[in-house]
């Protein structure tokens, strides 16, 4: 068993920046995969960045360069540095971690770009 719990979201004009947390307990020593989700009303959740189980690191084509993902080395926090934000990036983000073949979800942060 894993919980997560994810903090940071919020109002951010355009062009600023926020940085997301994902706290981790329970079975963090099995934890294979490491990642940051996004969902906006009406589509599918996407892929946002993550660490792979093969031990990549991937982004998202939209968010290349603008955004970067960062873990502490014992996995309990996993973050999401988010820079240059656009209104496009608004969306509930969530964290996602792979433990022992099962697929664990946090409650999800509201990130919201506006002016």
């Amino acid at each position: 068993q894993v919980q997560l719990v994810e903090s940071g979201g919020g109002l951010v004009q355009p062009g600023g920046s926020l940085k997301l947390s994902c706290a981790a307990s329970g079975s963090i020593n099995s934890i294979s995969a490491m990642r940051w989700y996004r969902q906006t009303p009406g589509k599918e959740r996407e892929l946002v960045a993550g660490f792979m189980r093969s031990g990549s690191i991937n982004y998202a084509e939209s968010v290349r360069g603008r955004f970067t993902i960062s873990r502490d080395n014992d996995k309990s926090t996993m973050y999401l540095q988010m820079n240059s934000l656009k209104p496009e990036d608004t969306a509930v983000y969530y964290c996602n971690v792979f433990v022992l073949s099962r697929n664990y979800w946090g409650q999800g942060t509201q990130v919201t770009v506006s002016s």
